[in-house]
């Protein structure tokens, strides 16, 4: 998908024809789409096809010809059965002499908030203010899912508060690796921001370089929350897991309690059922007298395991 946006007094026109000043933003581009905007403005198609990999690491390249790819991951979200499943995919900025073109193998919520209108003072005539505004939209994004993260974590504790169930874990671990996927998209993206502050991209405009910084704040921001969180969501891991095992302890003494008890019982039938005389054989009131042996027997058992606290 090729779209075509030219910002006017603060907003954001779709255009039909590629401008001087204007932002192209590709999304799942097919080859005659790619075709199409490289050859018009003279981009070579490996920058614009580098952030289309889904393995593609963060990363920065400049061209001989004085061409800016900028590759940094992105967070998505996507439904899973009940539930949602977060992760990242490469985002690329390509900055070219009067032009910015973004890349994305998926549509995701960064280019959907300048489409909108949602980034203030943006404007796509200035290249490497828009690139700076969309790395730290970027970074701000990490912070929303990971709250997002956090809540959903906190609300499937509350379900297996009440009920031990394999979905809830399996939630909780799809969480754990959305964390880990965080943790290792931002501190790429922070090798990105560091290394274009050692560059000359922001040596033009004071505004830039306090706009780069403000950007490697909220990226190490999100670094820390997703640290906090993922050493929270593994702690609370391993402690449902060992509640779980110590209540499966908790199921088998108590049966094994159980059995041994019921044991005493049939021992003291199986002694009277015997093909030898007996005692209370003759007496009529043989059954019951038998009957009240197991019985306190039995009585007895119970007491003894209820001393040794096996019930």
């Amino acid at each position: 998908m090729l779209n075509i946006y030219l910002s006017d007094s603060g907003r954001m026109l779709e255009q039909d024809q590629i401008l001087p000043g204007s932002w192209i933003n590709l999304c799942d581009p097919n080859e005659k789409e790619i075709g199409r905007v490289c050859a018009q403005l003279h981009v070579d198609p490996d920058l614009v096809r580098a952030a289309l990999d889904e393995e593609e690491r963060s990363r920065i390249e400049v061209e001989d010809n004085g061409h800016i790819l900028i590759i940094v991951d992105t967070p998505i979200v996507q439904t899973e059965g009940h539930s949602f499943v977060y992760s990242t995919i490469p985002f690329g900025i390509v900055l070219t002499e009067d032009n910015i073109i973004t890349v994305s193998l998926k549509e995701t919520a960064l280019p959907r908030a300048f489409m909108e209108g949602l980034v203030k003072a943006c404007s796509t005539k200035k290249r490497k203010r828009m690139a700076l505004q969309m790395l730290y939209r970027n970074a701000s994004l990490f912070l929303f899912y990971l709250r997002q993260v956090d809540k959903a974590s906190t609300r499937v504790e509350n379900e297996l508060h009440k009920s031990m169930k394999n979905k809830e874990l399996i939630q909780m671990l799809g969480l754990e690796k959305s964390l880990v996927y965080f943790s290792t998209s931002l501190k790429g993206n922070e090798i990105v921001l560091e290394k274009l502050l050692r560059m000359d991209f922001v040596r033009d405009f004071p505004e830039d370089t306090d706009l780069l910084e403000d950007v490697i704040i909220e990226n190490k921001q999100a670094m820390e929350m997703s640290s906090i969180y993922r050493d929270i969501l593994s702690g609370t891991m391993d402690a449902f897991a060992s509640v779980i095992s110590n209540n499966l302890n908790i199921v088998m003494k108590l049966l094994a309690a159980v059995t041994i008890i019921l044991t005493v019982p049939t021992i003291v039938s199986s002694l009277w059922g015997m093909n030898v005389p007996v005692p209370f054989a003759e007496n009529p009131f043989g059954f019951v007298i038998v009957l009240a042996i197991a019985v306190l027997a039995t009585l007895g058992a119970g007491f003894l395991a209820r001393w040794k606290k096996w019930l």
